[in-house]
């Protein structure tokens, strides 16, 4: 038997377990909301929601940011790669949070901090990156011949 989550977005559902993300220290500003579920959006192949297993009004809207960004690079500190416990680069997978506005074209994404997940483990953190190349409010729509 599965886990019951209320979420903000689809309401109660049921849960594997292992589908869980654990997050050993929280997201920056949510330290005690460690565990994570990692939602499809009906109809929508972009995006998911990173939606807390405890509190039903924390979910983030994420995207993986080479879908925009094609060129977005960045390499892992030995802190996270330990940390996360990662062996092999298909075990990581890299989301960007996504911030929603009114016209879409408006909305950003957070680049300079991206999600990093062991998809094998299903450990997660929040990368802050120490590059002024990256954008917390980067466009969700590059600006032309603007693509990192």
């Amino acid at each position: 038997m599965g886990l019951i989550v209320q979420t903000k977005y689809v309401g109660q559902i049921e849960i594997e377990r292992e589908s869980i993300i654990e997050f050993e220290f929280g997201l920056p500003g949510f330290p005690e909301e460690k565990q994570f579920i990692l939602l499809n959006i009906p109809g929508n192949t972009a995006f998911q929601t990173l939606q807390s297993t405890q509190t039903p009004d924390l979910a983030f809207v994420v995207t993986n940011p080479y879908f925009i960004y094609e060129n977005y690079t960045f390499k892992l500190d030995q802190n996270i790669i330990t940390s996360l416990a990662i062996e092999v680069k298909e075990d990581v997978k890299v989301l960007s949070i996504v911030t929603l506005k009114e016209p879409f074209s408006m909305s950003t994404l957070n680049l300079k901090a991206p999600i990093i997940i062991n998809v094998k483990h299903s450990y997660g953190k929040q990368y802050i990156l120490n590059d002024d190349n990256y954008l917390t409010k980067a466009p969700i729509i590059p600006p032309k011949g603007k693509g990192i």
